[in-house]
């Protein structure tokens, strides 16, 4: 059994996990502390790869990425890279699919912030960076490895916008999601079970981390 979809599939998932850590902590911590009306829009154009279908989530990347659209020509001209039917394609549409839960629960966690908290590490003179890596992040930081988990799980599952992105190239881009369409497609049952199982595991793993996560947060809660 060739294990490159799997490899390839996690590799994709952590450095796309990562990329949204960082960018769903910068939109919610910004974000949550603009005004109602400012909060509500740019809500709405931040989460609608969530709610979007994956394929046109895809379509939109190829109008970016693509070779003959203006930044896909720009990195290939300047940089000699090509940003479609590579695996790190799929990084990109990982990102896409998955920042909204990143996000949404980083801004959660952030709004359920006791201010008086850093408030109060303000007029003893601590810096805003200090104030947001000691003092909000440790009390936030359920939700946050929430929404890490979720993003994790959401990038290693993802499809729709892979496979327009990324394509399938056994040995190159291939996924667990996109091997396992292929394998069915050409009626190879067992290879594709074999692949949905292993899913099915991975999957299980990531929620199973989540419920113990979230049954400790509300444990924390309910001692308070």
């Amino acid at each position: 059994m060739d294990w490159y979809p799997l490899w390839n599939s996690i590799r994709i998932a952590a450095i796309a996990t990562v990329a949204v850590f960082f960018l769903g902590l910068l939109a919610a911590y910004y974000i949550a502390r603009l005004p109602r009306l400012v909060k509500g829009l740019l809500d709405v154009v931040l989460t609608l790869p969530l709610v979007l279908p994956p394929t046109v989530v895809g379509w939109l990347l190829l109008c970016l990425l693509g070779p003959r659209r203006p930044l896909g020509a720009w990195a290939q001209s300047v940089f000699g890279l090509r940003l479609v039917m590579t695996w790190w394609s799929a990084v990109f549409a990982s990102v896409a699919v998955a920042f909204p839960l990143m996000y949404r629960t980083a801004r959660g966690a952030f709004e359920s912030f006791d201010e008086t908290l850093a408030e109060a590490g303000q007029t003893l003179g601590l810096s805003n960076a200090y104030l947001f890596w000691r003092v909000r992040m440790p009390c936030c930081r359920q939700g946050i490895l929430a929404g890490t988990v979720l993003a994790f799980a959401r990038a290693l599952g993802e499809y729709g916008a892979t496979s327009m992105l990324a394509g399938y190239t056994p040995g190159r881009t291939a996924t667990i999601s996109t091997t396992v369409y292929q394998l069915w497609r050409t009626g190879d049952d067992a290879g594709a079970m074999g692949w949905v199982l292993v899913n099915v595991a991975l999957s299980a793993v990531f929620l199973l981390a989540l419920n113990l996560l979230e049954r400790r947060r509300s444990g924390r809660g309910g001692g308070a």
